[in-house]
């Protein structure tokens, strides 16, 4: 069992602050939009760096959170992935008392206001399994593409991930932006963007991706359930609905085809991917308790 974290000890951290993560998630909006050469790109670059070092410096006080955790990782294959998949049940944030209340007893305003924290800190799950596929080993680099292909809609534009979510946005019309945002929700989307960003976190993000596809259906197919009492469609709520059913089969696929052979390539493997795992699931947890502590006041 995954042990849960001590996160009253970063709450006067520099980097978990609204600032921080609202600057950090300006940089990456920006930084990440294609764009054409500039005359004063060296300057960009200066800037670059120097949030390349503030962003390293964030994600690894997130690695000293969960280190300890993460260190009783097994790192033989089959161990691993049962240590992995337990993290559904034991790990942090698993069976939170909000989604059952948003399933059940949240109104529609409440409903609104926690699927806008939550788009305003999607950080594309499309994008960030791009990034991290970048020269990792064939099977693993073949089962993120299938994944990928998934969230493009194997080629249809009406079955793509992002554009169903940009739908709901409508439907229920928020207005996900950056400024509106809890830094917990840009805290999460920021770490995500670190991991897949940064080669030198790509196991972690194998690792968080992973946990992602493990742990989102039992909590979407809850929030499908609260989008469908306010009086949502089945069309309407597709985004929700969908994840609740194909991520069930995405993460065995993950776990078999990328996460597997990946730790018996090399051991070593395993501690990083299980840090990515816990970083987006403490992540997921700090959300989770400040959305509490706002819609039950």
């Amino acid at each position: 069992m995954a042990s849960q974290p001590n996160l009253d000890q970063f709450r006067t951290s520099q980097f978990l602050t609204d600032s921080f993560q609202r600057g950090l998630a300006h940089w990456n909006r920006e930084r990440l939009q294609p764009a054409f050469p500039k005359a004063d790109w060296q300057k960009i670059l200066e800037r670059d760096l120097r949030m390349t070092r503030l962003e390293g410096g964030f994600l690894e006080e997130l690695r000293v959170e969960i280190a300890d955790a993460a260190a009783t990782a097994p790192t033989d294959p089959d161990n691993f992935i049962a240590w992995f998949e337990e993290l559904k049940q034991s790990g942090p944030g698993q069976d939170d008392p909000l989604f059952p209340w948003l399933a059940e007893q949240a109104d529609a305003e409440q409903l609104k206001w926690f699927f806008e924290q939550e788009a305003a800190g999607e950080a594309g799950f499309d994008d960030l399994v791009a990034l991290t596929q970048v020269k990792m080993p064939v099977q693993a680099k073949l089962e993120l593409a299938r994944n990928y292909w998934d969230e493009m809609g194997r080629g249809q534009r009406e079955g793509m991930h992002g554009p169903m979510l940009d739908a709901l946005v409508e439907t229920m019309q928020v207005d996900p932006v950056i400024e509106k945002t809890v830094w917990e929700s840009l805290a999460l989307a920021n770490a995500m963007t670190a991991m897949a960003t940064s080669r030198r976190y790509a196991w972690h993000s194998v690792g968080a991706l992973g946990v992602i596809e493990l742990t989102a259906p039992g909590r979407s197919a809850l929030v499908a359930q609260g989008l469908k009492r306010i009086g949502l469609s089945n069309r309407e709520r597709r985004y929700f609905d969908l994840h609740a059913v194909l991520d069930v089969k995405h993460s065995a696929d993950w776990n078999r085809e990328a996460l597997r052979p990946l730790v018996a390539e090399d051991p070593a493997r395993a501690t990083a991917i299980a840090e990515g795992a816990l970083i987006r699931l403490n992540c997921g947890l700090r959300c989770f308790d400040r959305y509490r502590a706002i819609l039950w006041g």
